[in-house]
């Protein structure tokens, strides 16, 4: 166990990293004294920095056994890597497979539950799901309860005004501390009972017990209560406290787990990078179960494919749809604008051409959100020579790309009556009236649109080789892009075959996001990990919670967005924390990594050796030895010249260092 960081010690570490950090971009931008070319070792370094989320110790003798090229190319085709090991860790999560319409039957969203109260729908007969559905409708009318109560009594708002009192009266807190303290007495005795017969004891609760059991069933507790459970089990466990979150929590620990484990490496860095281009705020309303489907049916298929499919893939897509309200967007001279009804007889007696005088029965409802992003940030870039005009042009292409409801899991719809009638001009093209198919060719005409070509292939080039690429190779990546129809494989070969990328300036010069720091360390490490939930909150507090990007612009991948003293402490913190055993659901032996050491200069050496392949500058080297002089890292005493030395607390420094800060 590593000792804990005193802030001395912190303080130290912490000027040695920023220092670190520093001095390497200093070292970067001088344009003499250039560094010498790559040799082999650091050559499958430099890719395995690259095109994977951080090596494993074990890699580099695998990409030299079969070589580098093969391996590149094996990794630009992840069809013909055998990843089998990698589905049976994820059949744990049940909702990766669902459907949407089977996500919200399964954990239903407020909406549903809604309904279920008022007796529009019926309860689940299952009786999992139906203590799902029993413990939700509990907690709606007890809300319910309360708004009752408090606008009787004059209270504003119960559920969390400001300015009302929701100061719970005496009866109420007495109430509320008899049900803790009986749920944590039912807590114990049901982890006494064997695990069929424990699951089968919860579902006999009530739903108020239910709730109190589930909420306190957290951690260390949770694990006790769940083991034995199968998935299904441990879901309807974790579903009655909040069924949305179970689907989330899933999501992102699959994420986790695929960068961490996945042998189809790249396909996952191009994965990431792909949903953070075409970002999707998880936490907007129905996009906390409309993400399962758009990572898996619209992202993944298409990450190394040509980018019009992904781009029309996205636009089609409920999760886009609904982020940037494109499926609440209405024509201005559309039929639901002017209220025409939908009978067919009606339509064709009542329809107007466009720009028709009358009175709409509504505003026009026009929303230039995904309009204005699908050019900015899917495409053209900020710069893209588009007018506020085109902006308006594309919004009315778009309208009518709707959800059939969307709150039960709904797909696509192009609804007609909601489109903008007319032709229109984009980019001085005009787009005649032809339906949705309008939709079609604008995502045609950006997607071969030079400017795309050249946006695109800049982003790749900052994620792959530098914050600030070769405008060179940025060219020759664009030339490829749209000689080869958008085809996003030949442009990153096009990258790795380039001089550019293996220039020795590029080497270890990326710093890495949180994503990329809390995954490269746990792979290194050679990390166990049986819940990865821990890892997700470790985002979180790192400002990179996954999918948690609130604006379209997505997480950056540059220096300037995470080099500061705070975020080094706070991944000093981790890699101690990592490497400490203190990660719940993650377990770490840094022994393996320098077995037969026996001090802590020898241990020291050989784990710079492995997890940084020996890339570590003297001022790293000298810093962190000096802080193997305190006892307390060395974990030695003055009669004890023999005692082994701290693995962990050294392991943690070396994770914690500015060489591993960088790929």
């Amino acid at each position: 166990m590593a000792v804990p960081f005193d802030r001395g010690r912190r303080a130290a570490v912490i000027t040695m990293l920023v220092a670190g950090l520093a001095a390497a971009q200093f070292a970067l931008a001088r344009k003499k004294d250039k560094p010498s070319p790559l040799d082999e070792r650091r050559l499958i370094a430099h890719a395995l920095n690259r095109l994977t989320f951080g090596p494993r110790p074990s890699d580099f003798e695998q990409v030299a056994a079969i070589g580098l090229d093969k391996w590149i190319e094996l990794q630009l085709h992840p069809e013909k890597i055998d990843d089998s090991a990698m589905d049976a860790r994820l059949a744990q999560f049940r909702t990766l497979r669902m459907n949407t319409r089977e996500i919200v039957q399964n954990f239903p969203n407020n909406e549903m539950i809604k309904q279920v109260a008022e007796g529009k729908l019926a309860m689940p007969g299952d009786p999992a799901r139906r203590a799902i559905y029993e413990a939700q409708v509990q907690r709606y009318q007890d809300r319910q309860d309360r708004k009752a109560e408090a606008a009787q009594n004059g209270v504003p708002n119960p559920d969390g005004d400001p300015g009302g009192n929701t100061m719970p009266d005496d009866a109420t807190y007495q109430r509320h501390r008899e049900q803790n303290q009986a749920a944590r007495i039912r807590l114990l005795e049901l982890l006494d009972l064997p695990p069929e017969e424990r699951f089968h004891e919860i579902l006999a609760l009530s739903p108020e017990q239910q709730r109190a059991i589930a909420s306190r069933a957290k951690g260390p507790k949770a694990d006790a209560i769940m083991q034995g459970f199968n998935p299904q089990e441990k879901e309807t466990l974790r579903a009655l406290n909040n069924p949305e979150q179970v689907v989330v929590d899933e999501l992102m620990q699959a994420k986790l787990l695929r960068a961490i484990y996945s042998e189809r490496q790249l396909e996952e860095v191009m994965t990431d990078f792909w949903i953070n281009h075409f970002n999707v705020f998880i936490n907007k309303g129905a996009d906390r179960f409309l993400l399962t489907s758009y990572e898996r049916d619209v992202i993944r298929p298409h990450v190394l494919g040509k980018f019009e499919d992904l781009l029309v893939a996205t636009a089609k897509s409920p999760a886009m749809l609904f982020y940037l309200d494109n499926w609440l967007s209405v024509g201005p001279n559309s039929d639901v604008a002017f209220g025409v009804p939908k009978h067919p007889r009606q339509q064709r007696s009542m329809r107007r051409p466009q720009n028709r005088p009358g009175k709409r029965k509504q505003a026009s409802g026009l929303n230039e959100n995904y309009g204005r992003e699908l050019m900015e940030l899917h495409t053209l870039s900020v710069n893209g020579g588009y007018s506020q005009n085109d902006v308006t042009e594309v919004a009315k292409v778009f309208t009518g790309w709707t959800i059939e409801q969307p709150n039960k899991g709904g797909g696509f719809h192009f609804e007609p009556r909601m489109h903008e009638p007319g032709d229109k001009v984009v980019l001085g093209y005009r787009i005649k009236e032809n339906g949705g198919k309008e939709g079609l060719e604008v995502l045609r005409l950006l997607a071969q649109n030079p400017r795309t070509a050249h946006f695109i292939s800049q982003k790749l080039a900052v994620r792959f080789v530098s914050d600030d690429p070769p405008p060179a190779l940025v060219d020759r990546m664009a030339q490829t892009f749209l000689k080869k129809d958008g085809d996003i494989r030949e442009v990153l070969r096009t990258m790795l075959r380039s001089q550019e990328f293996w220039s020795p300036e590029t080497y270890r010069a990326k710093v890495k996001t949180p994503l990329e720091f809390v995954v490269s360390a746990v792979r290194v490490s050679g990390a166990q990990v049986d819940d990865a939930r821990q890892l997700v909150g470790t985002l979180n507090n790192m400002g990179m919670m996954p999918y948690g990007m609130v604006p379209p612009t997505g997480y950056s991948t540059k220096q300037e967005a995470w080099v500061n003293s705070s975020a080094l402490l706070a991944r000093m913190n981790f890699a101690l924390g990592l490497t400490g055993g203190r990660v719940h659901g993650v377990s770490v032996d840094p022994s393996p990594l320098a077995s037969g050491t026996l001090d802590a200069a020898q241990a020291l050496t050989q784990l710079e050796k492995l997890l940084l392949r020996g890339d570590v500058s003297p001022q790293t080297h000298q810093t962190i030895s000096k802080q193997l002089e305190d006892p307390k890292i060395a974990e030695r005493r003055l009669d004890d010249p023999v005692r082994p030395p701290n693995l962990d607390a050294i392991e943690g420094l070396i994770l914690g260092s500015p060489e591993f800060q960088r790929r």
